[in-house]
C-alpha cells in the first residue's frame, strides 16, 4: 500500500495538469512545454506517416491545452504581451482542431503543417516577449535545413560547378546556425553525449557535403543530405 501511494504522489507531480495539491493549476510554463513536447512529437510522427501515434501526441496535447488558461490565470507568467498571449491560446486551440481533424482523414501532411503553424507560433510568442533559449535555435534550424535540401536535389538532377557553390554556400549557412545553438546550449546539454552527437555530427556532415559537392559526386551529395536531415529532425525532436 504504501508503495501505491508514493506512485501516486509521484504522477501527481509529473503529469501536465495535475499538481501536489489537488484542484491547483500546474504552473503555465511547464504546461506550455509539455505540450510544445508533445506538439514536436505529433509533427515528427505526422511527417512520417505514423499516423495513429500522431493522434495519441495530439489528443495529449488537446488535453494539456485545455489547462493553460486556468495556468494562465493562477501561475507567475513569463513577461508575454496579454493581447499576443490571448491570440496564441485561441489560435492554438483552433490549429490543435484542425491538426486532429487531418490525422482523423488521413491527411497527415495538412495535419503536420497544422502542428507545425502552432509551434512556431509560440515561438513568435516568446520572441514578442523577449525570449530566447536553445529550444527557439534548434526550431530556427529549419529553414536552413530546407535552403540545404533545395540546393543538392537541384544539383542531382544536374550537377555542375554553380550547383556545388550553392551547396557549399547552403551547407555553411546551415553550419553556421548549429554553431550557433550549440553556444545557446547550457553547460549541462552542452556535454550530453546526444547533444554532442548530433551537433558535431551534423556540423562534419555539413562541411563534408560541400566537399561532396565540389567533386562532382552526385550519390554522396545525396547520401550526405539524408543525414543531415536526420540530425536536423533529431535535434528538433529532443532539443526543439
Amino acid at each position: 500500500m504504501r508503495c501505491i501511494i508514493i506512485l501516486l504522489a509521484w504522477l501527481a507531480s509529473t503529469v501536465p495538469g495535475l499538481s501536489a495539491e489537488r484542484g491547483k493549476p500546474a504552473d503555465f510554463a511547464s504546461t506550455v512545454q509539455s505540450v510544445m513536447a508533445n506538439l514536436r512529437s505529433a509533427a515528427s510522427y505526422a511527417r512520417t506517416g505514423n499516423i495513429a501515434l500522431a493522434q495519441i501526441e495530439t489528443d495529449d496535447a488537446v488535453a494539456g491545452w485545455k489547462d493553460l488558461p486556468a495556468s494562465a490565470a493562477a501561475t507567475p507568467l513569463p513577461p508575454y504581451p496579454p493581447a499576443a498571449l490571448a491570440d496564441f491560446l485561441k489560435n492554438g486551440s483552433q490549429r490543435l482542431g484542425a491538426a486532429s481533424a487531418g490525422l482523423a482523414s488521413g491527411d497527415n501532411v495538412a495535419a503536420g503543417r497544422e502542428l507545425v503553424a502552432l509551434r512556431q507560433s509560440f515561438h513568435d510568442l516568446r520572441r514578442s516577449s523577449g525570449l530566447y533559449d536553445l529550444s527557439d535555435c534548434v526550431f530556427e534550424i529549419a529553414p536552413a535545413m530546407e535552403a540545404l535540401r533545395v540546393a543538392a536535389m537541384r544539383f542531382g538532377a544536374q550537377p555542375a560547378s554553380a550547383g556545388a557553390e550553392e551547396i557549399v554556400a547552403a551547407a555553411s549557412a546551415f553550419r553556421d546556425r548549429l554553431r550557433r545553438c550549440d553556444d545557446w546550449a547550457s553547460a549541462e546539454i552542452s556535454k550530453q553525449p546526444e547533444f554532442r552527437r548530433l551537433i558535431d555530427g551534423a556540423v562534419a556532415s555539413a562541411r563534408d557535403i560541400g566537399h561532396a559537392a565540389m567533386a562532382g559526386d552526385g550519390p554522396l551529395v545525396h547520401r550526405y543530405l539524408i543525414e543531415l536531415q536526420s540530425y536536423a529532425q533529431l535535434l528538433d525532436f529532443r532539443f526543439g
